[in-house]
């Protein structure tokens, strides 16, 4: 027998799903940065874009305002992800 009340037990269940779905779609979101990178250091662009890199922030933090989400913790998240992505393009532009 659990300790653990039914309602704890169903949002415990919830959070777990949403997590595995967070993690597939940052995965799925990867492939298509691992695509870009490989056009961009295909036609010698540079690994990072300031100004698309400032719109897609602008428009977190305003899908966050919308949603009840801290827009300064989803630019933070946001600017995790660019980060990764910015290093995983600079890997490609040199060969590696």
């Amino acid at each position: 027998m659990s300790d653990i009340p039914p309602d704890l037990a169903r949002l415990r269940s919830s959070i777990d799903n949403i997590d595995a779905a967070l993690v597939h779609l940052l995965a799925e979101r990867f492939k298509c940065t691992q695509a870009v990178g490989e056009l961009k250091a295909a036609a010698g662009m540079p690994a990072a874009d300031p100004g698309r890199e400032e719109a897609q922030v602008a428009r977190l933090r305003a899908l966050a305002d919308d949603s009840g989400l801290d827009p300064q913790f989803a630019e933070a998240f946001l600017n995790f992800i660019i980060a990764e992505v910015i290093h995983h393009h600079e890997h490609l532009a040199n060969g590696s």
